[in-house]
């Protein structure tokens, strides 16, 4: 019985390992579900607005209103599925994207190594309202225009002659510096609008030995030169960054403004001119 027993317990063990060697190359074979890879759709909700994707057309067409250069900083504030950045980056840029849905980051960094460019295209998940990007040069949006009135503010204490190139929307009473309208390439959103923002120079500035007094709206200004006691207006006075240009008496002056200094040249009757001025304290 013993020797039944110990065959039978023998057998009973045989037939498991048996069972389990042939098991095992099934447990081996088998696949782990793909997750199929996130495809964004136009007009689904994000944080505060829906995202629609930026025609390449446009995309070009901004960059090139911005004239952007290879010694550019650019960062896309919602940079969706990356391909502003990405656009930039071709060009030679270091450019930068900021983007609150985190699966449109993932997919932007895959886009942007499918593209080759992932040396030079960085994402980040963050809130445009929370994050800095001071040290940019051009800034691209695709807002709406309450969240662009609600950037303003940031846009404006940038450097001045930071290039901002919005599709579509502008930014309230802010009027673009250009407009640009694709007639071809683009079916939708096909208007993009371009601001340089200006240098602050409202106040009063010594202009030889009289004192040009210059109030400022955006990159309009108006004042008016008073002079032995005499105010002259300026006329066709205007910011584009740091460059500021007006009339004064059929005079052209044209120059830099460096803190509290200008310096340029004017022209009109007579030999052109080289001129400067201080910011006054008072």
């Amino acid at each position: 019985m013993k020797t039944f027993r110990a065959l039978a317990t023998a057998c009973a063990i045989s037939v498991l390992a048996l069972g389990a060697a042939q098991a095992q190359p099934a447990q081996a074979g088998k696949t782990t579900p793909t997750v199929p890879a996130y495809v964004p759709q136009s007009g689904q909700a994000g944080k505060d607005v829906v995202w629609v994707p930026t025609q390449d057309a446009l995309v070009a067409r901004m960059l090139d209103m911005a004239k952007v250069t290879k010694d550019d900083r650019l960062v896309d504030l919602g940079s969706g599925d990356g391909r502003t950045v990405i656009a930039a980056a071709k060009r030679g840029l270091n450019a930068r994207g900021i983007e609150y849905n985190a699966d449109l980051v993932t997919l932007s960094q895959r886009n942007a190594e499918a593209e080759g460019v992932s040396d030079k295209a960085r994402f980040e998940r963050g809130d445009i309202f929370e994050t800095d990007f001071s040290d940019a040069t051009v800034v691209t949006l695709f807002l709406l225009p309450e969240l662009n009135l609600r950037l303003r503010p940031t846009l404006l204490n940038m450097k001045p002659g930071t290039r901002i190139v919005s599709n579509s929307f502008t930014m309230d009473d802010w009027t673009p510096d250009e407009t640009a309208v694709l007639a071809e390439n683009c079916s939708t959103f096909c208007r993009a609008h371009h601001w340089v923002v200006p240098a602050k120079v409202a106040g009063t500035w010594r202009l030889g030995d009289g004192e040009l007094r210059l109030t400022q709206t955006f990159q309009m200004l108006e004042g008016y030169l008073a002079q032995g006691g005499r105010k002259a207006p300026i006329s066709q006075a205007r910011m584009k960054g740091s460059e500021i240009s007006f009339m004064i008496d059929g005079r052209r002056y044209t120059g830099t403004v460096d803190g509290a200094r200008i310096t340029g040249r004017s022209e009109g009757e007579g030999a052109a001119r080289d001129w400067q001025a201080m910011r006054s304290s008072t």
